[in-house]
């Protein structure tokens, strides 16, 4: 039994794995990537006794490790992936496979590892040159066209390109600027539009064995008429035909990406052609309360994780839960259409009286201007709504985003809502 953890860059989803290992008699230790994100890394992590912070030095570090009896390395968050591997690999603790690791964060090498396992892929192209994309754009004579960094994280800087002109703009922007973790953009990905709806597969594998933990259904909407903004998601039974056949899928990709120990978020689109994957991250699901999905669908990702460190015979025996969803449960993003507008406390107090509210969780300070809404980082926060039917959960849902319009967010003078 594996008795301590290291979780590299504990943010997020990650600042509740000390809890979640806790309840399965598993000890944390907390190591500080060189390369995190710049926009959460000073938000608190979990409640660890030891920290350790990485300076680059792998051998270093694991030595380190060692010292605590780290038996199991875990990516809290995305900026963590790398560097879990790394360390699993120089610790010997079980981790994912070696031969291509940048594959697991690199979208291009990550949809070229898919492809070359026989999967279905999205056409992409990796390049720092806008005639070379001119002219993929033109052979493709599709639009529109998604243009993304290579490495980075939610909806930065992703775009849809429904022309040249626009694909120029969204190039210049993408390379112009720097990711999440301060690499600099100085290639873009870009990659067919995939028509169909997007599905994320959580699961937790061991010893290259998987378990699927939840699937849920994307519902995304434009903003800025060229990027695309989560708006809701929601849990599909496990008995809907889609689950049958993004699954398999799913897991095929950890194959391919030879995710063997951990966690993965597997994003996809059901096309007409089948599933194509949107992108694979090495780690837990986002920004989700575990309590609340665990309330809600009788098992949470994270405890899954924990049981499958502490006991991995749980997972290769089968023995972690099946999600069954208990109700119309309904994750909903918070988009706010302002620049520079603060939360008001009494719409907020509106919003926690909704006959399906759940639970409410601010990302961003409910006291300070908040910058207008165009990604998943510009987003104040996120809440859950649930009833015993559809239509409730969706009025108040429509009635949240009239909020959002008329009073939630205290707007400057003379603003407008995008």
């Amino acid at each position: 039994m594996t008795t301590t953890a290291a979780v590299v860059d504990a943010h997020g989803i990650g600042a509740f794995l000390p809890t979640a290992l806790a309840r399965h008699g598993v000890a944390c230790v907390h190591v500080c990537s060189d390369t995190p994100d710049l926009q959460m890394a000073g938000r608190a992590a979990g409640d660890f006794a030891v920290e350790i912070r990485h300076h680059g030095d792998v051998a270093a570090t694991a030595r380190e490790l060692r010292t605590h009896g780290v038996g199991f390395v875990i990516a809290g968050t995305e900026s963590g992936v790398l560097l879990a591997d790394r360390l699993s690999a120089e610790l010997g603790t079980p981790g994912n496979g070696m031969a291509r690791p940048t594959a697991r964060r690199d979208k291009y090498e990550m949809t070229t590892a898919v492809r070359e396992a026989g999967l279905a892929a999205a056409a992409s192209i990796a390049t720092s040159s806008m005639a070379e994309l001119t002219r993929w754009a033109r052979d493709h004579d599709s639009w529109p066209v998604v243009l993304k960094p290579r490495a980075s994280a939610g909806t930065d800087n992703v775009r849809f390109c429904h022309s040249e002109q626009d694909m120029k703009e969204a190039f210049e922007a993408v390379t112009a600027g720097t990711d999440r973790y301060g690499g600099h953009n100085t290639t873009v990905l870009a990659q067919e539009y995939l028509h169909g709806d997007e599905y994320f597969v959580n699961t937790v594998s061991r010893g290259g064995a998987h378990h699927m933990v939840e699937v849920w259904r994307y519902h995304k909407s434009p903003v800025d008429g060229a990027r695309p903004m989560y708006d809701f998601e929601e849990p599909v039974p496990p008995e809907d035909p889609s689950v049958r056949i993004v699954v398999p899928y799913a897991l095929s990709v950890l194959d391919a990406l030879e995710i063997r120990n951990g966690a993965s978020h597997t994003e996809l689109i059901l096309t007409a052609r089948g599933p194509v994957l949107v992108e694979c991250a090495a780690r837990a699901g986002g920004s989700h309360a575990p309590a609340v999905v665990s309330r809600f669908l009788g098992t949470d990702q994270l405890d899954c994780m924990a049981r499958a460190i502490a006991r991995p015979e749980d997972l290769t025996e089968r023995r972690l839960p099946r999600y069954r969803p208990r109700s119309r449960l309904r994750y909903v993003t918070l988009i706010n259409p302002y620049e520079a507008a603060v939360l008001s406390a009494e719409h907020l107090a509106a919003v926690r009286s909704l006959d399906s509210f759940v639970d409410l969780v601010l990302t961003l300070p409910q006291d300070a201007p908040l910058p207008r809404t165009v990604d998943l980082f510009t987003s104040p926060g996120y809440l859950y709504l649930a009833a015993a039917d559809t239509d409730r959960v969706e009025a108040d849902y429509r009635r949240l985003r009239d909020f959002e319009k008329n009073g939630l967010y205290v707007a400057p003078p003379g603003d407008r809502p995008a």
